[in-house]
Protein backbone atom coordinates (compact mmCIF):
# COMPACT_ATOMS: atom_id res chain seq x y z
CA UNK A 1 0.00 0.00 0.00
CA UNK A 2 2.60 2.52 0.88
CA UNK A 3 4.43 1.21 -2.44
CA UNK A 4 1.64 2.55 -3.81
CA UNK A 5 1.28 5.77 -2.84
CA UNK A 6 4.31 6.55 -3.15
CA UNK A 7 4.36 5.81 -7.23
CA UNK A 8 1.31 7.86 -7.49
CA UNK A 9 3.03 10.80 -5.46
CA UNK A 10 6.01 10.44 -8.06
CA UNK A 11 3.25 10.22 -10.98
CA UNK A 12 2.10 13.90 -9.36
CA UNK A 13 5.27 15.26 -9.03
CA UNK A 14 6.26 14.79 -12.25
CA UNK A 15 3.01 15.61 -13.79
CA UNK A 16 3.01 19.02 -12.05
CA UNK A 17 6.93 19.76 -12.90
CA UNK A 18 6.78 18.95 -16.57
CA UNK A 19 3.19 20.72 -17.36
CA UNK A 20 3.35 21.53 -21.23
CA UNK A 21 3.16 25.23 -20.21
CA UNK A 22 6.30 25.04 -18.76
CA UNK A 23 7.99 23.92 -22.25
CA UNK A 24 8.97 27.21 -23.62
CA UNK A 25 10.97 28.58 -20.82
CA UNK A 26 12.73 25.58 -21.28
CA UNK A 27 13.55 26.16 -24.14
CA UNK A 28 14.70 29.74 -24.05
CA UNK A 29 16.63 28.50 -20.66
CA UNK A 30 18.16 25.44 -22.60
CA UNK A 31 19.48 27.91 -25.74
CA UNK A 32 20.77 30.42 -23.28
CA UNK A 33 22.76 27.88 -21.39
CA UNK A 34 24.07 25.54 -24.42
CA UNK A 35 24.72 27.36 -27.39
CA UNK A 36 26.77 30.56 -28.26
CA UNK A 37 23.56 32.69 -26.84
CA UNK A 38 25.19 31.97 -23.44
CA UNK A 39 27.46 35.15 -24.55
CA UNK A 40 24.64 37.35 -24.12
CA UNK A 41 24.40 39.93 -21.01
CA UNK A 42 22.47 38.57 -18.14
CA UNK A 43 20.33 41.14 -17.79
CA UNK A 44 19.15 40.79 -21.81
CA UNK A 45 18.72 36.90 -21.04
CA UNK A 46 16.81 37.91 -18.00
CA UNK A 47 14.35 40.10 -19.97
CA UNK A 48 14.24 37.62 -22.42
CA UNK A 49 12.61 34.76 -19.82
CA UNK A 50 10.68 37.00 -18.21
CA UNK A 51 8.62 37.89 -21.81
CA UNK A 52 8.36 34.56 -22.49
CA UNK A 53 7.55 33.74 -18.56
CA UNK A 54 4.95 35.90 -18.79
CA UNK A 55 3.26 35.25 -22.28
CA UNK A 56 3.56 31.56 -21.44
CA UNK A 57 2.79 30.44 -17.94
CA UNK A 58 1.68 34.17 -15.76
CA UNK A 59 -1.02 34.90 -18.42
CA UNK A 60 -2.47 31.95 -19.41
CA UNK A 61 -2.69 30.55 -15.84
CA UNK A 62 -4.19 33.63 -14.61
CA UNK A 63 -7.02 33.53 -17.22
CA UNK A 64 -7.90 29.95 -17.05
CA UNK A 65 -8.01 29.65 -13.31
CA UNK A 66 -10.42 32.98 -13.51
CA UNK A 67 -12.15 31.47 -15.89
CA UNK A 68 -12.71 28.37 -13.48
CA UNK A 69 -13.56 30.53 -10.84
CA UNK A 70 -15.91 32.56 -13.10
CA UNK A 71 -17.55 28.26 -13.98
CA UNK A 72 -17.77 27.47 -10.48
CA UNK A 73 -15.48 24.54 -11.28
CA UNK A 74 -12.21 22.91 -9.25
CA UNK A 75 -8.99 21.64 -11.31
CA UNK A 76 -10.09 18.22 -11.82
CA UNK A 77 -13.47 19.75 -13.92
CA UNK A 78 -10.20 20.28 -16.59
CA UNK A 79 -9.27 17.01 -17.04
CA UNK A 80 -12.82 16.60 -19.14
CA UNK A 81 -12.33 16.70 -22.36
CA UNK A 82 -15.42 18.54 -23.20
CA UNK A 83 -14.14 21.39 -20.86
CA UNK A 84 -11.01 22.08 -22.41
CA UNK A 85 -11.88 24.08 -25.24
CA UNK A 86 -11.45 27.36 -23.45
CA UNK A 87 -8.40 27.16 -21.67
CA UNK A 88 -7.12 25.69 -25.11
CA UNK A 89 -8.49 28.95 -26.52
CA UNK A 90 -6.71 31.22 -23.89
CA UNK A 91 -3.27 29.41 -24.35
CA UNK A 92 -3.36 29.67 -28.15
CA UNK A 93 -4.04 33.61 -27.85
CA UNK A 94 -1.17 33.58 -25.80
CA UNK A 95 1.29 31.93 -27.46
CA UNK A 96 -0.06 34.24 -30.68
CA UNK A 97 0.62 37.71 -28.86
CA UNK A 98 4.18 35.98 -27.66
CA UNK A 99 5.29 35.03 -31.16
CA UNK A 100 4.45 38.36 -32.53
CA UNK A 101 5.96 40.30 -30.06
CA UNK A 102 9.13 38.31 -30.70
CA UNK A 103 8.70 39.02 -34.46
CA UNK A 104 8.10 42.59 -33.34
CA UNK A 105 11.67 42.08 -31.85
CA UNK A 106 13.24 40.91 -34.61
CA UNK A 107 14.56 38.32 -32.42
CA UNK A 108 16.69 35.20 -33.96
CA UNK A 109 14.20 32.76 -36.09
CA UNK A 110 15.09 29.58 -34.07
CA UNK A 111 13.41 31.32 -30.72
CA UNK A 112 10.44 32.52 -32.17
CA UNK A 113 10.58 28.75 -33.27
CA UNK A 114 10.39 27.76 -29.75
CA UNK A 115 7.04 29.45 -29.61
CA UNK A 116 6.21 28.03 -32.56
CA UNK A 117 6.43 24.84 -32.02
CA UNK A 118 4.45 25.17 -28.64
CA UNK A 119 1.38 27.27 -30.33
CA UNK A 120 1.50 24.22 -33.12
CA UNK A 121 1.28 21.79 -30.43
CA UNK A 122 -1.32 23.33 -28.57
CA UNK A 123 -2.98 23.79 -31.95
CA UNK A 124 -3.18 20.12 -32.78
CA UNK A 125 -4.38 18.96 -29.41
CA UNK A 126 -7.16 21.86 -29.43
CA UNK A 127 -8.46 20.28 -33.10
CA UNK A 128 -7.34 16.86 -31.64
CA UNK A 129 -9.64 17.36 -28.24
CA UNK A 130 -12.69 18.18 -30.00
CA UNK A 131 -13.30 14.39 -31.14
CA UNK A 132 -11.25 12.75 -28.92
CA UNK A 133 -9.03 13.80 -25.49
CA UNK A 134 -4.98 13.61 -26.31
CA UNK A 135 -3.21 14.41 -23.31
CA UNK A 136 -1.27 17.59 -23.76
CA UNK A 137 1.61 16.66 -20.91
CA UNK A 138 2.77 13.71 -23.54
CA UNK A 139 2.51 16.45 -26.45
CA UNK A 140 5.25 18.87 -24.30
CA UNK A 141 7.54 15.66 -23.46
CA UNK A 142 7.62 14.53 -27.38
CA UNK A 143 7.97 18.37 -28.50
CA UNK A 144 11.00 18.98 -26.31
CA UNK A 145 12.17 15.65 -28.65
CA UNK A 146 11.36 16.95 -31.84
CA UNK A 147 12.63 20.32 -30.81
CA UNK A 148 15.79 19.20 -30.23
CA UNK A 149 16.17 17.46 -32.96
CA UNK A 150 15.81 20.36 -35.01
CA UNK A 151 17.99 22.35 -32.79
CA UNK A 152 20.73 19.76 -33.76
CA UNK A 153 20.31 19.97 -37.45
CA UNK A 154 20.55 24.24 -37.31
CA UNK A 155 23.74 24.09 -34.38
CA UNK A 156 25.02 20.83 -35.89
CA UNK A 157 25.52 18.65 -32.81
CA UNK A 158 25.27 15.15 -31.51
CA UNK A 159 21.79 15.12 -29.94
CA UNK A 160 22.33 11.30 -28.70
CA UNK A 161 22.92 12.12 -25.07
CA UNK A 162 20.44 14.58 -24.44
CA UNK A 163 18.08 12.94 -26.86
CA UNK A 164 18.55 9.46 -24.30
CA UNK A 165 17.56 12.13 -21.56
CA UNK A 166 14.68 13.94 -23.43
CA UNK A 167 13.71 10.24 -23.98
CA UNK A 168 13.92 9.17 -20.70
CA UNK A 169 11.61 12.12 -18.91
CA UNK A 170 8.96 11.77 -21.85
CA UNK A 171 8.37 7.93 -21.16
CA UNK A 172 8.09 8.97 -17.56
CA UNK A 173 5.67 11.85 -17.89
CA UNK A 174 3.48 9.27 -20.28
CA UNK A 175 4.03 6.66 -17.38
CA UNK A 176 2.83 9.48 -14.94
CA UNK A 177 -0.42 10.26 -16.82
CA UNK A 178 -1.54 6.86 -16.89
CA UNK A 179 -1.22 5.65 -13.65
CA UNK A 180 -2.44 8.89 -12.49
CA UNK A 181 -5.68 7.45 -14.81
CA UNK A 182 -5.85 10.63 -16.37
CA UNK A 183 -5.38 9.13 -20.05
CA UNK A 184 -4.89 6.01 -21.87
CA UNK A 185 -1.93 4.44 -23.55
CA UNK A 186 -3.10 5.44 -26.94
CA UNK A 187 -3.77 9.03 -25.77
CA UNK A 188 -0.53 9.61 -24.41
CA UNK A 189 0.98 8.19 -26.83
CA UNK A 190 -0.72 10.09 -29.35
CA UNK A 191 -0.12 13.10 -27.53
CA UNK A 192 4.44 12.40 -27.98
CA UNK A 193 4.03 11.59 -31.68
CA UNK A 194 1.77 14.98 -31.91
CA UNK A 195 4.83 16.65 -29.85
CA UNK A 196 7.37 15.60 -31.86
CA UNK A 197 6.15 16.14 -35.31
CA UNK A 198 4.92 19.97 -34.14
CA UNK A 199 8.35 20.31 -32.01
CA UNK A 200 10.76 19.91 -34.27
CA UNK A 201 8.80 21.81 -37.80
CA UNK A 202 7.84 24.54 -35.10
CA UNK A 203 11.61 25.51 -35.05
CA UNK A 204 12.33 24.70 -38.70
CA UNK A 205 9.15 26.86 -40.47
CA UNK A 206 9.64 30.36 -40.96
CA UNK A 207 7.48 32.18 -38.55
CA UNK A 208 6.74 35.38 -40.70
CA UNK A 209 4.78 33.22 -43.26
CA UNK A 210 2.56 32.06 -40.32
CA UNK A 211 1.49 35.99 -39.67
CA UNK A 212 1.77 36.78 -43.55
CA UNK A 213 4.57 39.13 -42.74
Amino acid sequence: MNFDRTIIRMARILSTIFRPFYLPVVGFIALFACTYLRLLPLAYKGEVLLLIYAYTILTPQITIFAYRKLKGWQRLHLNHRENRSVPYIISIISYMACLYTLESLHMPRYMGGIIMGALLIQVSCALINIFWKISTHAAGAGGAIGALLAFSLIFMFNPVMWLCLALLIAGAVDSSRMILRQHSLGQVLAGTLVGIICGFWGILLPVPVFFGL
